[in-house]
């Protein structure tokens, strides 16, 4: 039997089991002005290749765009182009088709870049895509606020298929389009069973993202609605309340039978637990960390919102893409920027060793789904 919290489950705000006492599952306390756990610093230092300092700095600089964005957006109006955070400057930068809104935005505190094209005529060519039938060479589709354009990835070795060629025709024809490619067609972190798992569904292991008042959010793949859910241990859980994969890949599961759910990300004792104090939504060009069941703690940027997934089971809509990597048995793991939620690992290419890219399906949108509650510190 395992004794302490942090070597049960390496991954998300998630249940911890009823064979621990009670106060192994308190959430650990930290100063309130402190900008991240140890063991997140830590993982930003090895993956992103920053001093402890560089990291400190690079969190309150992103908490401060993400401010800002907000405040941006609303100044910029219908000319709103986008928006990421420069990690070289330190601040967001806005997009705007008209130079008429560009003092406003700069009045909030971002940077401005003067484009051809809107978000919204941006988000309404990707739509149109959305409705287009993709076929296996084509790995994603989505926004590129900085280059102003839909970007579409196709896989390298699959570029020149017929069904590839047709599909980006159509692809450009919906407005201004740029292929890029990728060298690995996307898939789902979902794992055989391997003992030491955080959370299992029949014969497949997942990792839990974040505790909501009631239960857990993971990945939709990981399981149906109605499917029993066991933990580490084989001790029952609870079960799947809700799914949904493909078209999105998001779930909840409720937590009953001697479970808790606490409001923190684990680490395999080495790494200390982050708390999650909220949900605010982090602007691309932000350091994120991911932790997993499998990988543990891995930190990255991220590099695209709102983008489609086509896994060989179906197209995944609004998902947002790191460079972090992940391994079997991650999916359904906690993404996290600072102390704030981010989402739930879906999926991607590559792995820990070689590196590669994924993606996740953000939390704010499974909580509105299900009208869950995020457990906050």
């Amino acid at each position: 039997m395992r004794t302490a919290l942090s070597a049960i489950l390496l991954l998300g705000t998630w249940a911890t089991a009823s064979a621990l006492p009670a106060s192994a599952a308190e959430p650990p306390t930290r100063p309130a002005t402190a900008p991240a756990s140890p063991g997140l610093l830590s993982a930003m230092q090895r993956d992103m290749g920053l001093t402890r300092s560089q990291a400190e700095a690079r969190l309150a600089a992103e908490k401060t765009a993400t401010a800002v964005e907000r405040k941006a957006k609303r100044a910029a109006g219908a000319s709103y182009g986008g928006s990421w955070f420069d990690a070289g400057s330190g601040k967001l930068t806005v997009a705007v088709t008209r130079s008429a809104n560009a003092e406003a935005v700069r009045a909030t505190g971002a940077t401005v870049r003067v484009v051809k094209h809107s978000a919204r005529q941006l988000d309404a060519a990707k739509a149109r895509i959305d409705a287009l039938s993709a076929p296996t060479g084509v790995s994603s589709w989505y926004v590129d606020p900085k280059a102003n354009r839909v970007v579409v990835n196709v896989v390298t070795a699959r570029q020149y298929d017929n069904d590839v060629q047709t599909f980006l025709d159509r692809a450009r024809e919906t407005g201004p389009v740029t292929v890029r490619q990728t060298s690995e067609a996307p898939q789902t972190f979902a794992a055989g069973t391997v003992g030491g798992d955080p959370y299992y569904t029949g014969n497949f292991r997942c990792s839990i993202g974040f505790s909501v008042h009631g239960g857990f959010v993971t990945a939709g793949h990981c399981g149906r609605a109605g499917d029993a859910v066991y933990g580490w241990d084989r001790s029952y859980i609870g079960n799947f309340q809700g799914s949904s994969f493909p078209d999105n890949d998001y779930a909840w599961v409720n937590v009953g039978s001697g479970w808790w759910t606490v409001p923190v990300v684990l680490g395999w004792g080495a790494i200390p637990d982050q708390l999650v104090r909220g949900s605010a939504e982090a602007p691309v060009g932000s350091s994120i960390c991911r932790s997993g069941s499998t990988t543990h703690w891995r930190c990255g940027t991220v590099l695209a919102k709102n983008e489609t997934v086509n896994y060989s089971e179906g197209a995944v809509h609004q998902m947002t893409k790191t460079s972090v990597c992940a391994e079997g048995g991650d999916s359904g793991g906690s993404f996290l920027s600072g102390d704030q939620a981010q989402g739930v690992t879906s999926g991607g290419w590559g792995n820990c060793s070689s590196g590669g890219e994924t993606w996740y399906q953000p939390v704010n949108e499974i909580l509105n789904r299900y009208g869950l509650r995020l457990h906050t510190a």
